[in-house]
């Protein structure tokens, strides 16, 4: 068919075009409206945009935060109004901030700006927090009246930007007309809050500035009754929900807060025979905040079980980040429906006994367990038992569907054991390429080469092809961008 003319596509009713366009991805329709002006004017129909999801920033189409800000404005400015699905992730800066030091942690933990703590800010510090702050800005500035958005799901991913993983506000005083920025940042949410209509799920991750204390005082009360997903996940120092805007969101499905927000009052109220049911609840616990965000006062045994009367189909994800045994061991109620859990740490250690808690305590529950540290040296957990935590763990848990291991000595005997003990069940199972040793005294009993052994002995246990991560830079993820993804993909699949 001829592309113009009256007996081509031009001449087809603009409804028509619109149909066959909405097949095309968002890249293909944003390419498809330099064609004509009539295609532009089709393209743009908001229709065709109910759903939006961008990444700025962190190098993703090749361009810095910077550069990408141009390209931001223009789409929220045509689609920002009637959008109905929001997804956007903010990346200011790609790389590191200031050179890297010696220490282990800082093949993921960016080092604060300036050499030796040096209150003096760095220049690119300071650009790429302007260029986050101008970022927000526009979003929200283009969202505010849109009263048919349904979901708003907003993460930054500013972990480069913070020092030691906390960010203070009065940096904000060293990026021109930070603090200004940082108020109409806020008063701009609460005012898309209060606008909003029919919210049904808002997430907020690690958007330095943007959800105070006061903020959930502002959703409309339409919103407060459709809402089903609630995620608040922030370095700041308070909790940033109140029992009383807890209580106003009755129909809550789905919730993430920091551990330490999870208080016994907060519990106690998600315990309320008058609400729905809670179906999936996810932890952040940071180690590195812990001393300004202490465990006391968080939900306990009898907590858990009250819980778990009202929500009988509640399961739990929690990231443990930095978090030493000792307070593992205080968090991990045994009343926990736990399903999924990460251990992530740059050089605090798991000990085999936190390993034997969780494979006894939710042996039931636990489909997903991730451990992993960022460490040079690769502690063996085996070494004083005469059998294997993580095969223990693998044998018992009986529901255990992932299993992902770095930082940690896994014998090649013990991965053959975990293969054959979970089969095919185990749908996934990612262990680093350095984290598996050989024990010498069984390789002399063995011909060939002992990892084409290994690999043919684990792809036989799981009924699969099965090879260990060469490249651990992929089982190393940016630990708060893993949270925030994992919780998506944990509370929707409701």
């Amino acid at each position: 068919m001829a592309l113009c003319g009256g007996v081509g596509a031009m001449a087809l009713p603009s409804e028509l075009i619109v149909h066959i366009f909405s097949f095309l991805s968002d890249r293909d329709k944003l390419r498809a409206s330099a064609v004509c002006s009539r295609w532009r004017e089709c393209l743009f129909y908001p229709a065709l945009w109910t759903e939006l999801k961008l990444r700025i920033g962190g190098g993703s189409n090749g361009g810095s935060g910077s550069e990408e800000t141009p390209r931001l404005e223009f789409l929220m400015r045509k689609f920002g109004s009637f959008v109905r699905e929001l997804q956007l992730e903010l990346a200011p800066v790609e790389g590191y901030l200031s050179p890297l030091s010696n220490e282990p942690s800082a093949a993921r933990m960016d080092q604060p700006p300036g050499a030796d703590g040096d209150p003096q800010l760095s220049e690119r510090w300071r650009d790429a927090m302007a260029t986050f702050l101008d970022q927000v800005l526009c979003v929200f500035s283009s969202v505010r009246h849109n009263r048919n958005l349904r979901k708003l799901s907003l993460y930054g991913d500013t972990c480069i930007l913070q020092q030691e993983g906390l960010l203070d506000s009065s940096n904000l005083h060293h990026i021109h007309q930070g603090d200004k920025k940082i108020n109409e940042i806020q008063q701009l949410f609460m005012e898309l809050l209060s606008n909003s209509r029919q919210l049904r799920w808002l997430s907020c991750s690690f958007m330095l500035g943007l959800v105070t204390p006061c903020s959930l005082a502002c959703l409309s009360n339409p919103s407060a009754e459709t809402l089903k997903h609630l995620s608040l996940l922030d370095h700041q120092l308070g909790p940033l929900i109140s029992p009383s805007e807890l209580d106003r969101l009755s129909n809550l499905n789905s919730l993430a807060l920091d551990f330490s927000d999870l208080t016994s009052e907060l519990c106690g109220l998600l315990a309320s025979p008058r609400r729905t049911p809670l179906h999936r609840l996810s932890l952040l616990l940071n180690g590195a905040a812990l001393e300004f965000k202490p465990l006391e006062g968080t939900a306990t045994e009898d907590d858990w079980k009250a819980l778990v009367r009202v929500s009988t189909n509640l399961r739990v994800y929690i990231m443990a980040l930095e978090v030493d045994s000792s307070e593992l061991l205080r968090v991990l109620k045994p009343s926990l429906p736990l399903e999924r859990l990460h251990l992530d740490s740059y050089s605090t250690l798991v000990t085999d006994a936190t390993l034997e808690l969780i494979s006894q305590q939710y042996n039931k529950t636990l489909t997903h367990f991730l451990l992993l540290r960022d460490d040079p040296d690769f502690p063996d957990l085996s070494v004083s038992r005469n059998e294997d935590p993580l095969v223990l763990l693998s044998w018992r848990c009986t529901q255990l569907a992932v299993l992902v291991i770095h930082g940690y000595t896994v014998w090649s005997h013990n991965l053959v054991a975990i293969s054959r003990l979970r089969g095919s069940s185990l749908r996934i199972l990612t262990v680093s390429e350095e984290s598996i040793d050989f024990d010498p005294d069984q390789s002399v009993c063995m011909e060939g080469d002992p990892v084409h052994n290994l690999v043919k002995e684990v792809s036989l246990g799981l009924g699969r092809v099965w090879h260990p991560c060469l490249d651990s830079s992929l089982v190393l993820s940016e630990p708060t961008q893993h949270f925030h993804r994992e919780l998506h993909a944990f509370s929707m699949g409701m």
